[in-house]
């Protein structure tokens, strides 16, 4: 069987990758199994958007250039504007297009059992955890054809696992740079919190090319266990040009807490779904997003929080800028399931169109099948308030800098948010550049 691709993907192609990465043998028959179900399941269909033309499986190579970093003085510049240079001891992993290229996680957390390292890495010397959670509870290989193909061909990615009872105080980042304009990127980070433990993870999509021909599929797992606490913060940047598919989605323990903070500043075809299972009792989850559309670019998001233990708590925030002729879907779910009595679930979606040709949607859906819960929702799509704008430009505020002060203020929820100052302040740097393009 082979698939439909620019360069020729079968099982003997599949088993030399593996081999050259020399992966354990459960880890290459995962990879051939979930290949021998691409062609047995049906692309995901997110609501209200025909992605039947979109190209997720098309590409000319499955791999790129490979480089490593003595020090962080030999990052690219575009990796630098997200890190701390003067911190020589900071937990951060680089990659570079689809390999490692500079790992580095203090003494102390090495001490106390923290594994942070690149996947490859994870499948060769922790196998028992990889196998226990990659794509088997969080995300499931079959669920449909780009599931199964990211696990057939996954080239990249990450691996975090914090011991039970570590609590680490400093955040952990990743920093992603794809610098080929034709490689496919499938990326997967997988981070397991077990019980009691507590982590704060950032990571940074970064294109070093302004326009590329590439898919990028990426899936995140994150796994936290009983009493965990699990803060996920993001900012993509892939480049106009690439079509994206990303798949985030955490599972709670009892009494575990599982926030998202995103910022979604990709410039091509994006569809992205971001899911919190809330399975143990008492646990909570937090979902906030920040999302610019320009040009032509259509964009899908789908936040959905369900609800399966008793007295879980889920919020969604979304805020949304439009502008030129791009088109946003803002889906939000709140689902809570029977048993699952005394969730609370509320949602909150709020979107900005900047000009006529401009569209966003905001859809706020609750799915309810217990009855002694909590549940609401809130959405809003329009347009600059003329007299906020008039009031400011009253003040002697030219009308370009007031518009440019109230999208900041609009989006400011969700960029407050992100826990990493460094790449806060990139956030603010891309709002501030695609606003003002």
């Amino acid at each position: 069987m082979t698939t439909d691709t620019k360069m020729t993907i079968d099982e003997q192609y599949i088993r030399s990758f593996s081999n050259k990465h020399n992966e354990p043998d459960w880890f290459t028959q995962f990879r051939l199994d979930a290949f021998g179900k691409v062609d047995e399941l049906a692309m995901p269909k997110p609501d209200k958007t025909r992605i039947t033309n979109w190209n997720f499986t098309e590409f000319p190579k499955h791999e790129a250039e490979v480089r490593t970093f003595k020090s962080l003085s030999d990052l690219p510049e575009v990796a630098k504007s997200v890190v701390d240079m003067e911190e020589s001891n900071q937990n951060l992993y680089v990659q570079y297009n689809h390999q490692a290229a500079y790992v580095s996680l203090s003494d102390q957390l090495k001490a106390q059992g923290v594994i942070f390292t690149d996947l490859f890495s994870a499948v060769a010397e922790h196998p028992d955890l990889v196998k226990k959670y990659f794509m088997t509870d969080a995300v499931k290989v079959d669920e449909h054809k780009l599931t199964a193909f990211h696990a057939a061909l996954v080239n990249g990615g990450a691996f975090l696992y914090v011991p039970k009872n570590v609590q680490i105080t400093e955040p952990v980042q990743a920093v992603y740079i794809f610098d080929d304009k034709d490689a496919a990127m499938f990326n997967h980070v997988l981070i397991v919190a077990d019980d009691n433990s507590s982590v704060t993870y950032v990571e940074n999509y970064l294109s070093t090319n302004e326009e590329v021909n590439a898919i990028v599929n990426i899936v995140s797992e994150v796994i936290a266990n009983h009493n965990a606490k699990v803060v996920y913060g993001a900012v993509d940047t892939l480049a106009k040009g690439s079509t994206v598919y990303v798949n985030r989605r955490g599972i709670t323990g009892r009494d575990a807490r599982l926030d998202w903070a995103l910022g979604l500043m990709n410039d091509g075809n994006t569809i992205a779904e971001t899911t919190t299972n809330l399975i143990g009792e008492g646990s909570n989850g937090d979902t906030k997003t920040v999302v610019i559309g320009r040009g032509s670019q259509t964009q899908n998001f789908t936040t959905s929080i369900v609800h399966s233990g008793r007295h879980t708590e889920g919020f969604i925030l979304t805020h949304g800028v439009m502008k030129d002729a791009a088109s946003s879907i803002f889906n939000g779910i709140g689902k809570i399931e029977k048993g699952a009595s005394k969730a609370n679930a509320n949602q909150e979606s709020r979107v900005l169109m900047l000009s006529e040709k401009a569209r966003g949607d905001a859809n706020p859906i609750l799915l309810i099948d217990e009855d002694d819960v909590m549940a609401g929702h809130a959405a809003s799509v329009g347009r600059v308030d003329p007299l906020q704008l008039f009031y400011m430009m009253s003040r002697g505020i030219p009308k370009a800098d007031a518009e440019r002060l109230i999208i900041h203020g609009f989006l400011a929820p969700v960029v407050e948010k992100l826990p990493i100052e460094a790449v806060k302040r990139q956030l603010v740097e891309i709002i501030e550049r695609k606003v003002q393009s």
